[in-house]
């Protein structure tokens, strides 16, 4: 299985919080973990206001952050090309998403596209705790022939 992890469901991995044990669980089955190129700064800043709001202590921050940056180069990032920009406008407006959702939605599709073509049989999963982007992704899927 190729698991896509937007930004919501890639902070899980490196905070404590609900649905943590769900991510880390799709991630261990997962041959290739795949994100967005987008999800690098979102994932930091999501942890820098983690740590001024004082959820993350400040060695929480530090080995979170350096549990990122170590795990990072282990993603397949999807490059957010002028094509995949493209793709997410469209994506917006069809599914109603904000910005940076539709590009995750657009690097998704990719991943999908991708898999399609290299080897019949392989499942893409799409994972986000955003139930809008969920549903989403879920109606991507199914006019892409794949499952999310």
């Amino acid at each position: 299985m190729i698991l896509y992890l937007d930004t919501s469901s890639l902070v899980k991995l490196y905070v404590e919080e609900d649905g943590s044990h769900d991510v880390r669980r799709l991630v261990d089955h997962a041959a290739v973990v795949t994100t967005s190129m987008v999800a690098y700064p979102e994932v930091r800043a999501a942890l820098a206001r983690r740590r001024r709001d004082r959820t993350l202590r400040p060695a929480h921050f530090a080995t979170a952050r350096r549990a990122f940056e170590t795990d990072w180069p282990s993603y397949l990032a999807i490059q957010v090309t002028p094509a995949i920009c493209r793709e997410a406008g469209e994506y917006a407006e069809r599914y109603r998403l904000r910005g940076f959702d539709a590009i995750h939605l657009a690097c998704f599709a990719e991943a999908a596209g991708s898999a399609a073509g290299s080897a019949a049989g392989i499942e893409v999963q799409f994972s986000s705790f955003d139930d809008h982007l969920n549903r989403a992704a879920r109606a991507l899927a199914r006019a892409l022939g794949r499952r999310s």
